[in-house]
């Protein structure tokens, strides 16, 4: 997901050649075709000049909103927010919002010029607010009635995850630790660093999730590659397109999984043999063409590989790494479920028994917030994948739409999904700046 990070020089030459070339490449295949347990894989694709086809982000008109499906219903529930990125639900039912972006990059010439230039058109070009805003819904109407700055001076916040009396907060670079009393709307003490994250440069998926483990004792923290497909050297990978297990008392943490080029999302989904079992929603590889890869959500097995940079879906080789490690390749794990090609699978949420009407009832909630190298488009949605027994068990229904007018551009991008004391879903849209409240219609 180029917005987060820094391009391959195949696609500075892209981003320059833009104004003077129709896209490049189109997709031959359906988004539908690269989704599900076993996607279709072509062969790959691209060229000399990958496919840009970004949508320019242009926010809401006055008084428009997403599609909700048939029998839902949506309303902003907080608007004129500052890049409202990921969403976390506090006991009380006071909702956390990352407002954060990438830091900015040093230096400057051709290249910090273009990746401004395509970051801008994306809606990811804005400074980056460093902090976190509660909002509360007082009254109980869907819409968030009190606002405050519960923490500022971070550095690119993205997930938090409440234990005990500790509020946990995963910035680029560093998982950190504020104290927390139940009801506050504020927090001045100086976080506390419970461990360093891998954030050396260019900082490339600059975002870090974090959940708690079932009983507490463990955080899980995930961390992006800081290329596409190792492009700068496996060096500067150290540490990074992995989910970390971090001992909350000490700080202490291994890689849990690894080989996840891009993982967001966090969910521990319940099974009835193995009890809860983590799934993250990871983005794959680029300028394979319009149809690889399809990002993807998955359970995550401790020890586990996932291939990348060097195999996708398995043990399905990128002749493009060197040096190839086919010892790994072998090992790989296929990932349980693709969500679509370049959709830019983020948010995770998961529901049994909702309190929605049918299909949307048992599963997970996921946040596209859309391609930038698709002809056409893909993803720029929330979708609902019904699950069975702590597993997928059919295809994806949409929930939200009509991110993208008519023209093409994008007047949101969905980005995290969390639910409500009330039941509702939320969804941080960081283009058009507001928190989307879906609910069953009445």
């Amino acid at each position: 997901m180029f917005p987060q990070g820094r391009p391959s020089h195949r696609l500075i030459l892209a981003a320059l050649l833009l104004p003077f070339l129709a896209a490049c490449e189109e997709a031959e295949l359906p988004v539908s075709a690269g989704t599900g347990p076993d996607p279709e894989l072509p062969p790959p694709g691209g060229g000399l000049i990958p496919t840009v086809n970004i949508a320019e982000a242009i926010g809401w008109p006055a008084d428009a909103r997403p599609v909700a499906a048939e029998g839902l219903a949506v309303n902003a529930f907080a608007a004129g927010l500052d890049h409202p990125r990921w969403l976390y639900l506090l006991p009380n039912g006071d909702v956390l919002v990352a407002e954060s972006n990438a830091q900015p990059r040093e230096g400057g010439g051709l290249i910090a010029w273009i990746e401004g230039m395509v970051m801008d058109a994306a809606g990811a070009g804005v400074p980056s607010a460093d902090r976190i805003t509660l909002l509360r819904d007082g009254d109980g109407d869907g819409v968030a009635d009190e606002r405050s700055v519960m923490l500022d001076g971070l550095t690119s916040p993205f997930g938090m995850a409440l234990v005990e009396d500790s509020l946990y907060i995963a910035n680029t670079d560093a998982l950190v630790r504020v104290p927390y009393r139940d009801g506050e709307t504020r927090i001045d003490t100086a976080p506390e660093t419970v461990m360093a994250l891998p954030a050396q440069a260019p900082n490339r998926h600059w975002t870090r999730n974090v959940i708690a483990g079932p009983d507490g004792r463990f955080l899980y923290v995930t961390v992006g590659s800081n290329s596409n497909v190792g492009e700068n050297g496996m060096e500067s990978e150290e540490g990074r397109a992995a989910i970390w297990q971090v001992h909350r008392a000490t700080g202490d943490g291994r890689v849990f999984a690894g080989g996840l080029r891009n993982p967001n999302g966090l969910a521990w989904i319940p099974t009835p043999a193995d009890g809860p079992v983590l799934w993250t929603t990871v983005n794959e590889r680029d300028e394979l063409g319009s149809d690889l890869v399809p990002d993807y959500m998955t359970s995550v097995r401790d020890g586990a590989f996932y291939g990348w940079p060097y195999s996708y879906f398995g043990d399905h080789v990128d002749e493009r790494v060197e040096p190839q490690r086919p010892d790994l390749v072998a090992k790989a794990v296929k990932p349980d479920y693709a969500l679509g090609p370049h959709t830019a699978a983020l948010g995770l949420a998961y529901a049994a028994d909702a309190a929605f009407p049918a299909p949307f009832r048992t599963g997970t909630w996921i946040g596209l917030h859309g391609s930038w190298n698709r002809e056409p488009p893909s993803g720029y949605k929330v979708i609902f994948v019904p699950f069975e027994a702590g597993r997928p068990a059919g295809r994806p229904v949409d929930v939200l739409t009509g991110f993208l007018n008519a023209d093409g551009e994008a007047m949101g991008r969905p980005v995290g999904t969390a639910f409500a004391a009330d039941g509702a879903l939320l969804v941080a849209d960081d283009v058009g700046n507001v928190i989307w409240r879906v609910a069953p219609a009445e």
